[in-house]
């Protein structure tokens, strides 16, 4: 219905068979024209005045390269907490977690272009950000998160219950690859076990931990 009524703002796109997210999103990216690109996810709801910061931003701030917000994460019964990473993230939070919320960023058009978008493979079948960010720092792009939460993510015991093991597998390799080709301290190399007592913990687990952090802390790296 909005893809008719704007025609010439919105494109409605549909894979013909599931391709998975990393060769979805660079489906997407050839259909972008314009001079910065945002992420959302279809279940999540992004505030208002969202893109209007982030374009402000990017307008103002032309030594960052991406911009990406703190989020409020959501489930059935209302706001768990909120979710909030540094302001300006270096290369070596690669080894600990990820420097920006995916879904929440706005980035230059042609940094994406630069990065020839997401990488599509066995090892980063869940880790397509992780490995965007890591080739992201490797090329010497910056990056910053508004310390406001603009983007309200749905997360609740399901969303753990999806996470599988071989996932986790995946993402200790690309620690791995962060800590050798950013070259981190050796000492940063032990978080490779960090994604590994993750993936062994019961989902009800994580959940409880997860929801405790947001409420206790107010967010952090995850």
């Amino acid at each position: 219905r909005y893809a008719d009524h704007y025609a010439d703002r919105i494109k409605l796109i549909k894979n013909e068979k599931n391709q998975r997210l990393a060769a979805s999103l660079n489906h997407c990216l050839r259909y972008a024209g314009g001079k910065y690109i945002a992420r959302q996810d279809g279940d999540d709801i992004s505030l208002p005045r969202r893109f209007e910061k982030q374009v402000a931003f990017l307008e103002s701030q032309f030594h960052y390269h991406v911009v990406g917000s703190g989020m409020m994460a959501f489930d059935e019964n209302g706001i768990r907490g909120v979710r909030m990473l540094p302001p300006s993230p270096g290369p070596r939070i690669m080894s600990k977690g990820t420097p920006f919320c995916h879904a929440t960023i706005m980035m230059r058009a042609e940094v994406y272009e630069a990065l020839d978008g997401y990488r599509v493979g066995r090892r980063t079948r869940r880790m397509e950000d992780i490995d965007l960010w890591l080739r992201f720092f490797e090329a010497g792009y910056t990056g910053y998160n508004l310390q406001e939460a603009l983007y309200k993510v749905r997360e609740d015991e399901s969303a753990f219950k999806r996470r599988k093991f071989s996932y986790s597998i995946d993402n200790a390799f690309i620690v791995f690859a962060a800590c050798r080709r950013l070259k981190l301290p050796l000492s940063d190399y032990i978080y490779m076990m960090k994604p590994i007592i993750r993936g062994l913990m019961p989902p009800f687990i994580m959940n409880k931990y997860h929801k405790r952090r947001l409420m206790n802390e107010g967010g952090g790296v995850v």
